[in-house]
């Protein structure tokens, strides 16, 4: 299925206050330098915000990260999770289709969203209060057909009690999930057979389910509102982004042992070990490139084609000074040196091979 961006677009995108600190929180979870790992959250609840994912949310995601645009929209166009059209207001159905379902009626739930929303998947109803889809297995072949509607499945349907839910949520309601046959989760329908004591104390609702009724929240987006522990994985109670420990320095290296000309190694354990090869000074040393206060008459560059340079990225070496192709392409080893130690996130340069990207588009 070829995945576009939706062509009526809004002009800007951005994260609510709770959102935000949610979304900055997600980034502390990843070592520094790997940050862009957590783009798929990001993206995620950029979608929740809005109910689908919009160009402008995926491009504030990539600055977010320091990305290159296009690595963002790669993930979003990748993974069908993620809507690159407008959704129902209300509910967005994603209709499983897979063996089990379609064995067991899907197409007769298709036919129910045809006849009730629109006749084509991904479209909207005349109201845009629903739409819906045809999706692949989402695992739930002992209870099939099913369907998933906001966070939860329903399942155990039929093209009759999908039009009522389709009704119920029209009408405010918020439909009890799971099973619509009266069966507990996925147990048989005439009762357990085996290991009946489980029947005592288990809830009236399987776990999810039960959690969602307790909730009233089967269709509400994800708002920020929740008000979670934004990173517990930095200490218990951890409520708020942390910013990332700096490394610690490294020690210094042990003095060398010289070893006279005249003294042969010898295999006992006491024999004195050959001092280890210098280290090339120059490799590690820094040296300033020749850098510019402005872009040259012609213009500026997109030094953003480099793979690797991200909106952020390019506006770190615009500030250095960088502001051509030309001039990346000219830098030495201890030049990259001296860059990469001003930037961000450091071995990046050597990683994604700029100084060739560079070279290449300077030529055109």
């Amino acid at each position: 299925m070829l995945r576009r961006l939706y062509h009526d677009q809004p002009e800007t995108f951005a994260f609510t206050a709770a959102n935000q600190a949610w979304a900055e929180a997600q980034i502390t979870k990843y070592p520094e330098g790997r940050q862009a790992s957590a783009i798929i959250p990001l993206l995620w609840r950029a979608q929740e915000q809005t109910g689908w994912l919009t160009r402008p949310a995926i491009e504030q995601v990539a600055k977010m990260l320091d990305l290159a645009y296009i690595r963002a929209l790669e993930v979003a166009s990748f993974y069908f999770m993620f809507q690159l059209q407008p959704v129902g207001s209300v509910a967005h159905i994603q209709v499983c289709g897979t063996l089990s379902c379609m064995i067991c009626g899907a197409e007769d739930l298709i036919g129910v969203c045809k006849d009730k929303i629109a006749d084509k998947a991904h479209a909207l109803s005349a109201d845009g209060r629903f739409s819906w889809e045809e999706v692949e297995c989402l695992g739930s072949c002992a209870n099939a057909p099913m369907a998933q509607i906001g966070k939860d499945y329903y399942e155990d349907l039929t093209a009759a009690r999908l039009s009522e839910i389709l009704d119920e949520l029209a009408a405010g309601k918020v439909p009890t999930p799971g099973p619509q046959n009266g069966r507990y989760a996925a147990e048989p329908l005439k009762g357990l057979t085996s290991l009946k004591d489980y029947d005592s104390g288990k809830t009236q609702y399987n776990a999810s389910v039960q959690l969602a009724t307790d909730l009233n929240d089967t269709v509400k987006r994800i708002d920020g509102t929740e008000v979670p522990l934004l990173t517990p994985w930095l200490g218990k109670g951890g409520s708020k982004p942390v910013p990332a420990k700096k490394k610690p320095a490294a020690k210094a290296p042990a003095p060398k042992v010289a070893v006279k000309p005249s003294e042969k190694a010898t295999p006992a354990s006491n024999a004195v070990k050959p001092a280890a090869p210098k280290a090339d000074a120059a490799a590690t040393s820094e040296k300033k490139p020749r850098t510019l206060a402005a872009p040259r008459k012609a213009g500026a560059d997109d030094l953003k084609l480099i793979s690797g340079v991200g909106p952020k990225l390019e506006g770190v070496l615009n500030e250095l000074g960088f502001w051509h192709f030309d001039q990346v392409a000219k830098w030495t080893a201890n030049e990259i040196a001296w860059v990469d130690s001003r930037l961000k996130f450091k071995g990046r340069i050597e990683r994604d091979d700029w100084v060739s990207q560079a070279t290449k588009l300077a030529k055109g």
